[in-house]
């Protein structure tokens, strides 16, 4: 698994990528907040470690813009800023997860550890077929069963619900929804992803292990729950 550490303290950064690495993680620093979308663009990581205070800028700006990345990353911040309303801020904002400085290594390893997790909940089982919790779909036939039941789908439904499954723990807008199933860059000025989510919810009831979260302001996401 691939981690981008972003942060301006460079003796900070120095250290986590080597205890990263020591951990068995292919890590990659980024110093400039200039270069941070870019490099994010350019690795792909599946978690991306990201100081919230980022030389004179305050990273939650650049959250939505991480997220709306063809390949968007985990976001674990790290902050000095420790009161809860800053906390709820930015996740509110997009990041996954939230960790106060100064901090052991052992909590920010865990954490890096669950949000590897949940980055890892969709299984690609061949070309054709894809496992996300207990929804197993068929690309070709354009079916999705949980167990051995199949979820009756409309083309819409079954396009929205593989797209969530693929983007398993990810943060997806409206809009990328859209551009995705309805293949529009315009907002319609209607609900319409709205409705298909709640119609998603319902289908999902079948499966236990599977919940779609709004993440008020900025989309929605669709959560392998451990049981």
């Amino acid at each position: 698994m691939k981690i981008l550490i972003a942060d301006d303290e460079l003796p900070l950064l120095s250290f986590l990528k080597r205890g990263l690495e020591s951990e068995g993680y292919e890590v990659v620093s980024e110093h400039d907040v200039h270069n941070l979308i870019a490099s994010i663009s350019r690795e792909v990581p599946q978690i991306a470690v990201l100081d919230r205070m980022f030389g004179n800028i305050d990273s939650l700006i650049l959250l939505q813009s991480i997220k709306r990345l063809p390949s968007p990353p985990m976001v674990l911040l790290l902050t000095a800023m420790d009161d809860v309303s800053d906390r709820v801020d930015g996740l509110r904002q997009g990041a996954d997860d939230y960790l106060c400085k100064p901090f052991d290594f052992e909590e920010l390893l865990a954490r890096v550890q669950a949000l590897g997790r949940r980055a890892s909940q969709v299984i690609p089982l061949t070309d054709d077929m894809l496992r996300c919790g207990s929804l197993t779909f068929s690309r070709e036939e354009r079916i999705v069963r949980c167990a051995s039941d199949e979820l009756q789908l409309t083309r819409l439904e079954y396009d929205v619900l593989i797209f969530f499954a693929e983007n398993a723990g990810k943060v997806l807008s409206r809009e990328r929804i859209l551009q995705r199933v309805w293949q529009s860059e315009k907002d319609p000025l209607t609900n319409i992803v709205d409705v298909y989510v709640s119609r998603m919810r319902q289908k999902l009831s079948v499966a236990n292990d599977l919940m779609i979260e709004t993440l008020r302001g900025n989309g929605y996401r669709l959560t392998v729950i451990s049981r």
